[in-house]
């Protein structure tokens, strides 16, 4: 498998990560957003709207978007399941994973957080995450403390839910998100960064990030 990605691409380290998870090989092909390397008409063959990851199969079939990717994962790779069978426990992890893919990403997205830099200059992008970000950090852990939390976000093994929560926060970081007020998202962020499978898809580890 090939994975056409970004190293501080959040979509990506999400993929990343779900593959890591499964134990899955893939070699690593970098595209570069700032400049705007998504753009080139080889790389739109695959994703024809331009964004990152894509994930071409060994039958050369493409794959785009970052959850349905981790949802072909599941369905193709079984074990270890990072969604649980139970009806309810899956939808309180989709909960988490859609309130970051969803209510979040779209805040700090490279075209969005391009628009805002031309409108209101590049000192407004740390203004503009800083505002959105914080109600539906809040929202997540009101989860996190309904009692079915463990080491991760639900239980003790990770999830979907920790699977996109955990890049979203490398995203705060960049723009100078207060996450003091938020305890259970840092216990959870704490200990999915000390597991290999987070670990190995950290941005700072691609082989893209710069030196």
């Amino acid at each position: 498998m090939k994975l056409y990605n970004y190293w501080r691409s959040s979509t990506s380290y999400r993929t990343r990560i779900a593959l890591n998870l499964k134990g899955l090989a893939y070699e690593y092909v970098p595209i570069n957003l700032l400049k705007n390397e998504q753009d080139d008409p080889a790389f739109l063959k695959l994703n024809p709207s331009g964004g990152v990851p894509a994930l071409v199969l060994d039958n050369g079939v493409a794959l785009t978007q970052s959850l349905a990717i981790m949802d072909y994962l599941e369905q193709t790779h079984p074990t270890p399941p990072l969604l649980p069978r139970d009806p309810l426990a899956r939808v309180r992890v989709l909960r988490i994973a859609y309130a970051v893919a969803t209510d979040m990403h779209q805040f700090a997205n490279l075209p969005v957080l391009n628009y805002v830099g031309e409108k209101l200059g590049d000192a407004a992008k740390n203004e503009w995450v800083q505002y959105w970000f914080p109600p539906n950090l809040a929202a997540i852990e009101a989860i996190l403390n309904d009692g079915h939390t463990g080491r991760f976000c639900h239980g003790d093994a990770p999830s979907w839910a920790d699977i996109c929560l955990i890049p979203q926060l490398f995203t705060a970081r960049r723009f100078n998100v207060d996450l003091t007020p938020y305890p259970g998202i840092a216990r959870i962020e704490q200990a999915a960064l000390a597991h290999p499978a987070f670990a190995a898809a950290h941005p700072e580890k691609q082989p893209d990030a710069p030196g």
